[in-house]
């Protein structure tokens, strides 16, 4: 009964996913599983096999990063860094859908990601700016 989250920060060092609240709630453990957007604190290991993971290591392309991680860079989206890792994945699933979101629909496309820092602003504006880029 494994969690994917502890198997992913534990066996495979992957720490850029956090753990917040163990239950699913705050997506600070999100990741990409068979390209679907996932709180991975709520998935037994054992449901994760043979699938394909992304975690937030993952997004950037070799040194290059992800249109997103700039954007969260230049727009201030990133402070304490908890919630980051899960809303640059919830960004990249949003854009992926739908390259030109409207306010609504980042808003929407990130509903599941708690922030105690930013007062989401600048996440949202940094979004705006990855999906016109």
């Amino acid at each position: 009964m494994t969690r994917l989250l502890d198997a992913l920060r534990s066996d495979l060092h992957l720490t850029g996913i956090k753990e917040g609240c163990g239950e699913g709630e705050c997506g600070a453990c999100s990741i990409l599983l068979d390209g679907r957007l996932v709180n991975s604190c709520l998935v037994p290991l054992i449901h994760a096999d043979g699938a394909v993971i992304v975690t937030i290591e993952g997004v950037a392309q070799g040194e290059r990063l992800h249109a997103v991680q700039e954007a969260f860079i230049a727009r201030g989206g990133a402070q304490c860094g908890i919630c980051t890792p899960g809303m640059v994945l919830a960004a990249v699933s949003l854009l992926e859908d739908n390259p030109h979101p409207s306010d609504a629909d980042i808003r929407a496309g990130l509903a599941g990601n708690l922030c105690r820092c930013t007062g989401y602003m600048r996440i949202f504006e940094a979004v705006r700016r990855a999906g016109a880029a």
